[in-house]
């Protein structure tokens, strides 16, 4: 249900402490004991942020991103160098996501930011290890991808090569391109 550290399925931060009905129990009775239906999320995300919410288009059709059946990166674009979260042009879902999860918040933008910070630095290190034949490599990707904020981490797998240069510095650019034919 969630990668690595079973971090919330929502904001990708704090520990999923909560079981969290996506479609919720006021709207929908009897998906309570539906298991597709029950996601690890922390407790700001489920108690204090989503409740209830469950917002939908005329059709009944559900307007927020279910991380277990959609793609995030479909609806949601992860601004690197700002921390924040905008919608996909065209994307129904990406809006009401990043308003009902609080996905701007403050203090998830500047754990972002400084995990952009960590994942450039952290990468260009594990390029070094694979070079060198360090068998300390295998273990440094794998702390990146258990680690806090991962979706900075797929957002620079995902950049154009046009623009990585200008948005993780040349200096990250072979390392990128590197973990990306291994990772990405």
């Amino acid at each position: 249900m969630a990668h690595g550290n079973l971090r919330c399925m929502y904001c990708d931060d704090s520990r999923a402490t909560d079981i969290d009905h996506f479609q919720p129990i006021a709207h929908a009775a009897q998906r309570a004991f539906d298991w597709p239906n029950h996601l690890f999320a922390c407790s700001h995300c489920n108690s204090n942020l989503k409740r209830d919410q469950y917002p939908t288009d005329p059709h009944g059709t559900c307007l927020l991103v279910d991380p277990t059946v959609d793609d995030p990166a479909d609806h949601l674009v992860l601004l690197l160098r700002s921390g924040t979260y905008e919608p996909v042009p065209g994307s129904p879902k990406g809006q009401p996501t990043i308003d009902v999860f609080g996905l701007n918040r403050s203090e998830l933008v500047k754990g972002r930011l400084d995990a952009f910070v960590l994942a450039r630095s952290t990468i260009r290190d594990w390029f070094g290890l694979v070079q060198d034949c360090d068998p300390d490599a295998a273990r440094t990707a794998r702390a990146l991808l258990d680690s806090p904020f991962v979706d900075v981490v797929h957002a620079m797998t995902r950049l154009k090569p046009s623009v990585a240069p200008h948005v993780v510095g040349p200096r990250t650019v072979p390392a990128l391109d590197a973990w990306r034919s291994t990772y990405g």
